[in-house]
């Protein structure tokens, strides 16, 4: 469908709009600014990121009198990206408002490529990736591995949630179960739970995982993240889009990365659906890394400069023949590679 065209007056108002919301965000941190030179703002403490609005930032205050309450920050400039998750130094202002000094280490970072191949940070400081699928929309391996390759890079450890049990048919359950048994058999921890059939109760298998950790749930639209976490926490105001009908794709529900604390310990991150995670950032040796059962073959091929694609002597190859590696993995292994490909092909630059 082709897009719709601004007329002059319609592009004069956006412009106008946008131009007074700029004006509005500047003279906040120009004022914030002015009680950091006049000596009126606090001092130093930490604090944590709980969500991110492009120069603004929601800080909770993890010391001190404030401890537990939110402050809309301003980030010093000198400071690079910040994520949800990260924590921070930071020095309250006036009227809950405050300007961030500096970024602690991270343990870790959870990043994907935007459209353009550059590396967009998801969130910080994470304990596991908890990967949401479901019979609807159908699941797909390819989709499943972009998403354990990113967080096998990253050293997070991943879970694969299967969500809407209650839609598993007798039509679609072998499919499900092989899909599933392939990753429980190397050594993936796989849960089942259905967000709809606990009538709004958070599932047992859903609480023990995010217990006392910080998680972020990750999947396409329409699995149903955001009707888990209303589980999780049932007085946030999260909307509950429905699968298009017409597509069968999922309606974004969330805008922006979110943490939350729960009730029973631990944290949560929620953040925005994705229909695809792209690795055009890795290099080939990165995404054989990323697969657990390819990881040990690494340097085996007969040749040293072997692509993997049906190459002689390749050790892959030779794996899926003895059955050590799936055929189902190898496939989607190849398609990473040639996606991959493609996109540089396109001129999207490696990093």
């Amino acid at each position: 469908m082709a897009k719709r065209k601004l007329n002059k007056r319609q592009q004069w108002r956006i412009e106008k709009i946008q131009k007074e919301r700029t004006e509005r965000l500047n003279r906040k941190e120009k004022a914030v600014e002015a009680q950091a030179e006049a000596g009126e703002l606090g001092p130093e403490q930490e604090g944590l990121v709980i969500a991110h609005y492009g120069q603004q930032l929601d800080i909770e205050a993890l010391e001190g009198d404030d401890t537990g309450r939110v402050f809309r920050c301003f980030v010093r400039a000198n400071i690079d990206n910040l994520v949800t998750g990260d924590r921070v130094v930071w020095r309250p202002g006036k009227s809950e408002t405050g300007v961030i000094v500096a970024r602690c280490e991270r343990n870790n970072l959870l990043q994907r490529p935007d459209n353009f191949g550059a590396l967009k940070p998801v969130a910080a400081n994470i304990d596991h990736i908890i990967l949401v699928i479901a019979p609807e929309p159908e699941p797909h391996d390819n989709l499943i591995d972009r998403y354990l390759v990113a967080s096998e890079s990253s050293d997070i450890p991943a879970v694969i949630l299967l969500n809407k049990t209650d839609l598993i048919t007798d039509q679609n359950r072998a499919q499900i179960d092989a899909l599933l048994g392939r990753y429980e058999a190397l050594g993936y921890q796989v849960e089942r739970t259905s967000a709809t059939a606990c009538a709004g109760q958070p599932a047992p298998e859903v609480e023990s995982l995010v217990r006392d950790k910080t998680s972020v749930f990750v999947g396409q639209s329409g699995v149903g993240k955001s009707s888990i976490i209303q589980t999780l926490l049932p007085d946030e105001l999260l909307r509950v889009g429905a699968v298009s009908e017409s597509t069968g794709k999922g309606v974004h529900t969330t805008t922006t990365a979110k943490l939350f604390h729960l009730p029973g310990g631990g944290d949560l991150i929620d953040s925005p659906g994705i229909r695809e995670f792209g690795l055009w950032h890795m290099t080939p040796q990165e995404v054989e890394y990323g697969f657990r059962e390819i990881r040990p073959l690494i340097g085996l091929c007969k040749f040293r400069n072997c692509r993997h694609m049906g190459d002689p002597g390749c050790a892959l190859d030779a794996a899926a023949e003895a059955g050590t590696v799936s055929r189902e993995r190898l496939k989607s292994f190849h398609r990473i590679l040639q996606d991959m490909a493609e996109q540089q092909s396109r001129g999207l630059r490696i990093t």
